[in-house]
């Protein structure tokens, strides 16, 4: 399924497809500040529609996962693998994405502070 989201202005937007099972809740020291609900997808299947000069880059730790964000509203939509080799993936925001109901995905929890 074809799923769309942006930042909460807008500046940035964003598409992906994939088949919905779950939903991550990360426990990394960024992830349990945001609040975010994740779902991983390959990065080639994340279309980046709108971003211009708004969408900002924080990493930290490691630097293998940049964390995009709007540079105008703030809001953290996705993040993506940056680090070398291996497959890449995108992590999306799900509280970004438009017109999904979070209720109705069983959340997975994941150890990222112990990564």
């Amino acid at each position: 399924m074809l799923y769309q989201g942006s930042c909460h202005c807008g500046k940035v937007a964003f598409e992906f497809e994939a088949e919905l099972t779950g939903i991550v809740r990360c426990n990394c020291s960024i992830c349990s500040r945001k609040g975010a609900l994740l779902c991983a997808i390959p990065q080639e299947t994340l279309q980046v529609l709108a971003w211009g000069d708004d969408l900002g880059t924080y990493t930290f730790g490691n630097h293998a996962i940049a964390h995009r964000f709007c540079r105008a509203c703030g809001i953290h939509p996705f993040a993506e693998d940056v680090g070398e080799g291996g497959e890449r993936s995108a992590y999306v925001n799900m509280h970004c994405v438009a017109d999904l109901d979070l209720s109705t995905l069983p959340v997975f929890d994941f150890d990222g502070r112990s990564v």
